[in-house]
């Protein structure tokens, strides 16, 4: 039976060859991108670095050279993300990493980039990643901030009784522990639930008793759907409350209908934003969440690095490290700045009501 880290391993020398100029042959460059892409966010992100890539080839190119996207799946794990990792820094035509999807691997691919390969992060939001390595930057906010602005605003709702219920893994632990420092009010239950929606049962049939008036879920979109379904069964209906590994379950119309649940950006409010989402839907026939336009933004990133240096990697690790102050970069997200830590100089999110399968700004939920 093969360990992770061989499967990762394997995994990468079948992409390498599908490459041309994995070869040796010319005209080409990669970029690297892996999560567990049975997850629909991290299906977000790959598709959106895949779109970024066909449209910089449909203009040319970068400076004559096509942009190949080398996709693996990392399964969320931190060993095999580190072989995954390991097997895009080896690959001298690989000049860039868009990933990984997940804290989890994220967190286990930095040593392998702080050899010597510029990775974007563009949905992992754990702590533990920022200041992880001069070589790792990231476009979305970590769960530090996510988590005490989950925390005020669940105050600024009134609710007393609050309990939350966390992935036992790197995102759920991180946002779980950053709501529970910055809420005012006494949780009346916290719990780790699995990752894979399993044995949610027992912890409806207990917290249906407890009645509390507000539930927060630190999770993604598989232990949501699984805990969504199995409190509808139970007849058990509090206000939940999410953040973004939530936005996939809007999709389960029945169970999700109601839960407030945090995105980093809004798409709407500018026309790069709304041409991003039209072109995104009209090749994949789903609107884009807020993992799939960071993603389109770190990838677009790394073309316009790429366009200003060359596809060098030292070149591109320093051209991103001056985007900052007056050099931001324009991206359907809004501008994007990096601090000395790699993380990005911006905050916030909007709040939105599931309505119907769809994520609904409240100042437009009915």
């Amino acid at each position: 039976m093969r360990t992770p880290a061989l499967r990762g391993r394997a995994a990468i020398l079948l992409a390498c060859a599908a490459l041309s100029a994995c070869s040796g042959g010319g005209g080409t460059i990669a970029i690297g991108t892996a999560g567990p892409f049975k997850e629909a966010y991290a299906t977000m992100v790959r598709h959106a670095v895949e779109m970024a890539a066909d449209e910089v080839n449909a203009r040319g190119g970068v400076h004559g050279q096509r942009l190949q996207v080398v996709a693996v799946d990392d399964e969320g794990d931190g060993v095999k993300a580190g072989a995954v990792a390991r097997g895009f820094y080896e690959n001298p035509d690989i000049v860039g990493v868009v990933g990984h999807a997940n804290s989890g691997g994220m967190v286990g691919a930095a040593p392998e980039y702080d050899r010597g390969l510029p990775a974007i992060v563009p949905s992992a939001t754990s702590p533990e990643i920022t200041g992880i390595s001069p070589w790792v930057f990231r476009v979305t906010v970590n769960d530090s901030v996510n988590g005490a602005n989950l925390a005020r605003y669940a105050a600024r709702l009134g609710r007393q009784r609050v309990v939350v219920l966390y992935e036992n893994n790197v995102y759920g632990r991180d946002l779980a522990q950053a709501f529970l420092a910055a809420y005012p009010g006494r949780a009346v239950g916290v719990d780790p639930i699995a990752g894979d929606g399993s044995k949610v049962e027992p912890f409806v049939s207990y917290y249906r008793g407890v009645q509390p008036d507000l539930v927060f879920v630190a999770g993604t979109e598989m232990s949501g759907r699984a805990l969504l379904r199995e409190a509808a069964r139970q007849g058990f209906h509090p206000q939940w409350l999410a953040g973004d590994g939530w936005p996939g379950v809007a999709a389960d119309t029945a169970a999700a209908e109601g839960a407030l649940i945090a995105t980093p950006v809004r798409l709407d409010r500018s026309d790069a934003g709304r041409s991003f989402a039209e072109h995104f839907e009209a090749r994949y026939g789903t609107k884009p969440d807020a993992n799939a336009a960071m993603a389109y933004d770190a990838a677009m990133l790394l073309v316009k690095a790429m366009e200003a240096v060359g596809p060098d990697r030292a070149r591109i690790r320093d051209w991103l490290a001056k985007v900052k102050g007056g050099s931001a970069f324009h991206g359907v997200t809004g501008e994007i700045r990096f601090r000395p830590d790699g993380d990005p100089d911006r905050s916030g999110f909007v709040m939105t009501r599931v309505q119907n399968g769809a994520l609904v700004p409240l100042e437009e939920a009915q």
